[in-house]
């Protein structure tokens, strides 16, 4: 990579485009960093930067200790505006390219309905991946923006931020939240993956009900972190009150084609279905049988939001009250 390419986009971080009506708006940088810490893990491998629960979390986590009292840390503004420094381009949703000019987005839930993920120049996004110039990139990042703080970087970049919040979650158990305790939109995604994650990872990456585990080079999966009671109901993120499901029965479930009794753990399928699966185990086929639970007994589904799943999808209360196991 010539040497003036480099250069180029070092004094275009210099000289970001950037808010000073309240101060210095240190939006921009902050993500650029958030960006280059997760091609550093190996997060970012293509030229496409999602707004993810993983950026997200890192973006807060820089925010933290480098953000301006005087402004909101909302990371949709840098990931629409970045767009202005030419080099952050944004790909969006097919057949609203012409609106990308005059949108202006009040939320990360907004900017998804245009915006799919951005992506950068070519020529820099490659410099970010090479490690002595994507260093030399954040360096000029800090010079320019933080140099005040410059010590604390250093060992702030070694934090995953969304593994911080897995493990705490791991640790505590989880926690029915309060309405008022949910307010903030970007933590409350970065809490719901995190609450996926976790309970999918208690259960090995693998579908409770008919076992199917799937995982792809990159770690990804096939099944769900499913809620057992609504969040949207109950606010609860116990990981108790969570359940590894593929797809398909994660689908099912909501709608209360099966539920699961707590005495024994036993599955229980709704009368009525008509199904026709020639090439595997049909729902109906699980019928009596015990769920996968975790290894640890205090993450095992909990009886209370299974006995809410019964008796509210109606579908299936009634095989509770005769079923013979």
């Amino acid at each position: 990579m010539p040497i003036q390419d480099l250069a180029f986009y070092c004094k275009k971080f210099a000289k970001l485009r950037v808010d000073r009506a309240r101060g210095i708006a240190p939006h921009k940088p902050i993500l650029l960093l958030a960006v280059m810490e997760l091609i550093e893990r190996g997060e970012i491998t293509q030229n496409r930067i999602y707004p993810s629960p993983g950026l997200i979390a890192a973006f807060l986590k820089y925010w933290s200790y480098l953000g301006s009292e005087n402004h909101h840390s909302q990371m949709y503004l840098p990931f629409y505006h970045l767009k202005g420094d030419k080099f952050w381009h944004l790909c969006t949703k097919p057949g609203l390219e012409d609106i990308l000019s005059s949108f202006k987005p009040k939320s990360l839930e907004t900017l998804k309905k245009v915006v799919v993920y951005a992506y950068m120049d070519d020529e820099l996004f490659l410099l970010m991946c090479d490690q002595n110039s994507r260093h030399t990139l954040i360096n000029t990042l800090i010079d320019a923006w933080f140099s005040d703080k410059s010590d604390q970087l250093p060992k702030l970049f070694k934090v995953d931020a969304f593994q911080t919040w897995q493990n705490r979650l791991k640790e505590s158990g989880g926690t029915i939240y309060r309405v008022e305790d949910l307010e903030d939109e970007q933590q409350n995604i970065v809490r719901d993956a995190a609450f996926r994650r976790v309970v999918v990872s208690i259960y090995e990456q693998r579908c409770a009900l008919c076992r199917l585990q799937v995982i792809a080079p990159n770690g990804q999966g096939i099944v769900d972190g499913a809620h057992i009671r609504p969040f949207s109901e109950f606010h609860d993120d116990r990981i108790v009150n969570g359940l590894s499901l593929c797809k398909n029965h994660h689908w099912a479930f909501d709608r209360g084609w099966f539920s699961i009794d707590p005495d024994g753990y036993r599955v229980v399928v709704a009368s009525g279905l008509q199904e026709d699966s020639p090439n595997g185990a049909g729902l109906k086929s699980f019928h009596g049988g015990a769920i996968v639970l975790p290894n640890r007994r205090d993450y095992y589904p909990d009886p209370v939001a299974l006995a809410w799943h019964r008796q509210i999808r109606s579908k299936v209360t009634k095989n509770f009250s005769n079923a013979n196991f």
